[in-house]
């Protein structure tokens, strides 16, 4: 039960049709899934809940609630003490689910229609009531079961998908179930993974089902899910004749005012990421503690009149925005770096300036990596929070559309490449054509400086030439991972930005050192597979 997770994610609309391939063009049949996607949940009842004696299984109707009469079947065939609450009128239940409903009568477990005045105490509860096939907001029965449900003690073990989530979006239509352990089974749902799916699912499992290799070459997926295995090459161990000047020149810009710690936390996590040279430009009051802090930093003193100047001659990457403010020395700044040629990575003040000012866009040909949390893309884009939050992955691409459309324009010309990384739970990037997601992080992230360490990270990892939609990944992935190695040892509340530094580093330095190697130091993992 150690493996990790697949990487393609997919929508509830793909995995159907996984489904239907496997079934109508493998030879595999709906039943045979049905049971073995049961046995899946019975054994990882087992797993977390070994002392449990007695099983509550609610079933809808569909695959999700004949998959439930599988189990109290296989519960019962146990020696488990089992009943189960039929929400909808199995009357009303055709195919497969049918049939399983009939092989649950015939094991004689005990069935009865759903009330809400029925106890629905028992050692593990079983959802096995609205599949990945909902629409709309969640009425009658369901409601009332859902609610109740999320208010026991005992624990609930969804299958597929806890019931009432969009397995596209991870939103809830209107409420769901609040699982300890979600089961998901041939295509791994996207929405279990970013958002507020990651609240709902709890512990997540996968298994495929024995579905062969070759039905997944038939739906290509519409996101993957970012795991170390795929750095392999992109970054390789150092010559033993190199020097700083193979490893690029990082420009930091930022602290202004009050905000010195911002551009420290961004400059330090860029020289433990393996920048050859990192230089800050910030204001003058700043350097001597920047000296203290990072000695092997260079420090330089700009003034809103001046503006960057020379400074942007020659570097391989900037990085703008941490504690860069929003009055005129910021702005200032802010167009100076835009209009370098070089990549370009903005966070925090940089995305808020832009959005009042988005004409600085105009004209830019060279990469630059945009890094929002759901308020700074709300105001790059136009969209409120909730209207991003309630679809993530929609958000990402229309904001990306829109801010490519901002460098064009209005004229035919290159474009240039452009990655955009929506923060949060399930961290999101889309390039204009791939998306990915780093399912690894915790709350103990929510916390100020997190974002300004990531950006360095992205800015270090750019100098040392990996494509800026590389580093966005390998950079969210070596973030979010450190921070899941250090509360396993720590815990979540507390936790600080620049813990996560010499971390990261070491997580760079395995990669470097033994690419492809999944078997990572740190504690308790996100998700399991059995």
């Amino acid at each position: 039960m150690n493996k990790s997770l697949p990487e393609s994610l997919y929508t509830a609309d793909q995995v159907r049709q996984l489904d239907h391939v496997a079934i109508h063009q493998h030879g595999i049949p709906g039943f045979e899934l049905m049971t073995r996607a049961a046995s899946t949940v019975l054994s990882t009842i087992v797993h977390y809940w070994p002392e449990a004696g007695t099983l509550l299984v609610l079933c809808g109707a569909g695959n999700n609630g004949g998959d439930g009469y599988m189990v109290a079947k296989l519960a019962k065939e146990q020696g488990l003490r089992v009943s189960v609450l039929a929400v909808k009128n199995p009357a009303e239940l055709n195919g497969d689910a049918l049939t399983a409903w009939q092989a649950c009568v015939d094991a004689g477990v005990v069935i009865r229609p759903y009330n809400s005045t029925q106890s629905l105490c028992a050692d593990v509860v079983v959802d096995a009531m609205l599949g990945t096939g909902l629409c709309g907001e969640v009425r009658g029965d369901y409601q009332d079961a859902i609610k109740r449900l999320n208010h026991l003690d005992s624990p609930v073990c969804a299958v597929d998908i806890p019931s009432g989530l969009c397995a596209d979006t991870g939103v809830p239509l209107g409420v769901a179930i609040k699982a300890r352990v979600t089961v998901s089974f041939i295509g791994l749902k996207q929405g279990l993974m970013t958002g507020l799916g990651r609240e709902y699912c709890g512990e997540l499992v996968f298994n495929d089902l024995g579905v062969p290799e070759p039905v997944y070459q038939t739906v290509p997926a519409d996101c993957r899910r970012i795991a170390p295995e795929q750095f392999r090459g992109w970054l390789s161990p150092r010559s033993r004749a190199a020097h700083k000047g193979d490893f690029g020149h990082v420009l930091l810009i930022g602290g202004n005012h009050g905000m010195p710690g911002a551009i420290m936390m961004a400059a330090e996590s860029a020289l433990h990421c393996g920048a050859g040279r990192v230089t800050v430009a910030t204001r003058k009051r700043h350097l001597a503690a920047l000296a203290v802090r990072c000695p092997e930093v260079m420090g330089v003193s700009v003034k809103c009149q001046s503006g960057l100047g020379s400074l942007a001659e020659g570097k391989s990457v900037m990085v703008i925005g941490p504690g860069l403010g929003r009055d005129d020395w910021g702005l200032q700044l802010l167009k100076d770096a835009l209009a370098a040629e070089c990549p370009v990575v903005l966070d925090a003040d940089g995305l808020n300036l832009l959005s009042d000012h988005p004409q600085l866009l105009n004209g830019r040909k060279s990469p630059i990596i945009f890094t929002p949390h759901p308020g700074e893309l709300a105001r790059l884009s136009g969209l409120d929070i909730p209207t991003i939050q309630n679809n993530r992955f929609a958000a990402l691409v229309d904001s990306h559309r829109q801010l490519t459309a901002l460098t064009g324009e209005g004229k035919v010309q290159r474009q240039p490449e452009i990655v955009l990384l929506l923060k949060g739970a399930g961290t999101l990037l889309f390039d204009g054509q791939n998306t990915a997601l780093c399912s690894e992080g915790n709350p103990g992230m929510a916390v100020a400086g997190m974002g300004d360490v990531l950006s360095g990270v992205i800015g270090a990892l750019l100098a040392q030439g990996l494509t800026p939609f590389r580093a966005a990944q390998m950079a969210a992935w070596l973030h979010a991972s450190a921070a899941d190695e250090v509360v396993a040892g720590q815990g979540e509340t507390g936790l600080r930005a620049t813990e996560l530094i010499p971390v990261i580093r070491q997580r760079l330095n395995f990669i470097i050192d033994k690419p492809g190697i999944g078997n990572w130091p740190c504690g308790k993992a996100y998700a399991r597979q059995i």
